[in-house]
């Protein structure tokens, strides 16, 4: 797949990856990507909700488009405001909602945090962000399958970074669309994240799709990443149950550790693909956390 640009304005850029498959970079580097089918076209995150997406899609495509989300974090679901509608995990809809997720102040803060360290494009004011209100929200769940007329579109559950993680696999392509589920900087550490032995069971239950695909891309960074990191993600857990991990102290909330220490190419040092993010209370399994705060009819 290459890049090629085909649509900008002053909050998001696309770039064709191949037939069908479009990627939508945000203000802050954050990516999503508009499957197109001969029926419809699935919108695969919805960025952090500064600008209208909505109308920058409707400028890609004619479809009627479904949106879905891998998580329910800021940067993911932010084009559901505006939508009104969303498919998401269960598990994540009480996450979504959480003023960390949900608020123009954070939204507004996200973007211009610029964690990717990229050229700043625009400047952005509270009236460019959406506001977050009580949405249509439908349960996906591993297995599921969006039919888009000729192209199909399988979901995988990989909970980890939050409990409701998901990817989205196209077979014919042999691509995943993965979020934040498995990459160079996969954070376990988060209110919503799971323990590491139960990313590790989520590792082992996406192995199994492995020989359905060859590249994974993500929710950040554009490059794509080999199936092998899947491998790489199962090393790196059983090194930190195991204690022996780099545990490198991070300043990236409360006793956060990652389990290598980064390379100048912000690669783990040990090898591999994949990094972790976690702490030392979120090793082993235990109950599930409830998201506090959050209305009941938002759950």
């Amino acid at each position: 797949m290459s890049e090629h640009i085909i649509l900008q304005n002053k909050f998001f850029t696309a770039d064709r990856l191949e037939n069908g498959v479009i990627r939508i970079t945000g203000l802050a580097g954050e990516l999503c990507y508009l499957i197109e089918g001969s029926e419809r076209a699935l919108l695969i995150d919805g960025l952090s909700g500064v600008g209208s997406l909505r109308a920058f899609v409707r400028e890609l495509t004619e479809l009627p488009v479904t949106m879905a989300a891998t998580h329910g974090h800021i940067d993911h679901v932010g084009a559901g405001w505006e939508y009104g509608e969303l498919f998401i995990h269960p598990d994540d809809i009480a996450l979504m909602y959480t003023p960390m997720h949900s608020s123009v102040e954070r939204r507004l803060e996200f973007t211009g945090a610029n964690p990717m360290g990229l050229e700043k494009r625009t400047e952005v004011k509270e009236s460019d962000v959406p506001v977050a209100h009580g949405i249509k929200t439908y349960p996906v769940y591993d297995g599921d399958v969006f039919d888009l007329g000729g192209t199909r579109i399988e979901v995988i559950g990989v909970p980890g970074h939050t409990y409701g993680s998901l990817v989205f696999l196209d077979r014919e392509k042999r691509v995943i669309y993965s979020g934040d589920a498995c990459n160079m900087n996969t954070l376990l550490n988060l209110a919503g994240s799971t323990t590491i032995e139960e990313y590790l069971e989520s590792l082992h239950h996406f192995k199994t799709f492995q020989k359905d695909f060859d590249v994974m891309y993500g929710g950040h960074g554009r490059e794509a990443v080999p199936n092998s990191i899947i491998d790489d993600a199962i090393a790196m857990c059983n090194r930190i149950l195991e204690e022996q991990d780099e545990a490198v102290p991070v300043d990236f909330g409360e006793g956060a550790f990652l389990a290598s220490d980064r390379g100048a190419d912000y690669m783990p040092k040990c090898g591999g693909q994949c990094n972790i993010m976690y702490r030392k209370d979120m090793l082993h399994k235990r109950s599930h956390p409830e998201i506090q705060g959050v209305p009941n009819y938002y759950r």
